[in-house]
């Protein structure tokens, strides 16, 4: 799993002037600050007021994600960014505000496999209401809404007009926070299976995305998993991906365009490319010790060529003694380059067709 800090949109629904909704939203976001840091967890609020979306005025289907209007690219990069939501929302006439059904009805696959909790305030209901009519909307759009909820009664809520909630509203806040990142860590590889930038895997349920600076833990983990046998085989400690630290890992993540595939939040395999005049370098391709033997290193190693477009020649290079990593790269065409040996490497490379 990506290490990239939790993002929470808590959105304020009630646009209505002098309605409770920022009120309870200030409330929400001061109470769970301490608990927000502990989970690693960023809370983002918005009222939907802000955003001035209109009445749903997309020709396109919210699912094909062409949206015409800068207001409806503007509220799809903000839900697309987020990892879960907070909904706090009245109840009006036994249902959500027409602002939420609106804002939802604009997207699609922006909402697909991530947490909802509902933080709801009402007189005689306490806004459940509400929360009961907005899941039946959000599960057609694949949200997953959480079982822990805050329901406040307004009466019981307010202080010499001031909204001052009692203790144990704070504590059940609290609860549903941690639900909820909980929930979105477990339902990040379904999320990213779906990315229109993932590729779907030779294994089932795997797919490969680019790498990212917030990947390094897991890239220094298969690196030392991988290169300890290349240590071995080799007799010598002195390779790079054995000692780099998740530091350095992200520097070179950030300068190097590195694919990584994955199952169930495992990362089983990566490679990296970097271009150098007309040449394509390849690097790290690396592969889970317990899934070697069955096809993905091959697999890994064509999605790497593919960015050889317009390159005269691919090289990469290997241990001398890492007899396994030969015959991989001899049996795809590579073929020992004649320059000074660097100690204990051999290098290799193979012509793009034209």
């Amino acid at each position: 799993m990506s290490t990239k800090r939790t993002r929470v949109l808590v959105l304020i629904c009630s646009t209505r002037p002098g309605a409770l909704g920022p009120a309870v939203g200030k409330w929400l976001t001061e109470t769970l600050a301490p608990s927000a840091l502990t989970l690693d967890a960023a809370l983002v609020p918005l009222a939907l007021g802000d955003l001035r979306l209109p009445f749903l005025d997309e020709e396109e289907h919210p699912s094909t994600g062409v949206y015409r209007h800068e207001h409806t690219r503007r509220w799809s990069a903000i839900v697309d960014e987020a990892d879960g939501f907070v909904v706090v929302t009245p109840e009006y006439n036994y249902g959500m505000p027409a602002t939420l059904k609106n804002a939802l009805d604009y997207l699609g696959p922006e909402w697909a496999w991530k947490p909802v909790g509902f933080v709801s305030y009402g007189n005689t209901s306490a806004g459940t209401r509400a929360v009961q009519h907005a899941k039946q909307v959000m599960t057609t759009l694949r949200l997953v809404p959480l079982s822990s909820t805050v329901a406040i009664r307004i009466t019981d809520a307010m202080r010499e007009d001031r909204f001052q909630p009692r203790a144990s509203l704070g504590d059940a806040a609290e609860g549903l926070l941690a639900e909820l990142v909980r929930v979105a860590h477990a339902l990040t590889p379904l999320r990213e299976r779906e990315r229109v930038s993932a590729v779907a895997g030779p294994v089932a349920g795997s797919y490969a995305r680019r790498l990212t600076p917030d990947d390094a833990p897991e890239v220094t983990v298969l690196q030392r998993c991988c290169w300890a046998e290349e240590a071995v085989a080799n007799s010598t400690l002195a390779i790079p991906a054995l000692h780099e630290s998740p530091h350095q890992v992200r520097a070179w993540l950030t300068d190097w365009h590195a694919t990584g595939l994955w199952q169930d939040g495992r990362l089983l395999g990566m490679v990296r490319t970097r271009r150098s005049g007309a040449e394509l370098h390849i690097g790290r391709l690396a592969v889970v010790p317990d899934l070697r033997g069955v096809g993905l290193g091959r697999w890994l190693l064509r999605m790497a060529e593919s960015a050889g477009e317009g390159c005269r020649r691919i090289v990469l290079s290997t241990g001398a003694a890492s007899s396994r990593n030969l015959a991989l790269y001899e049996s795809q065409g590579y073929a020992p380059l004649r320059v000074e040996a660097d100690a204990g490497v051999v290098h290799l490379a193979k012509t793009v067709p034209s």
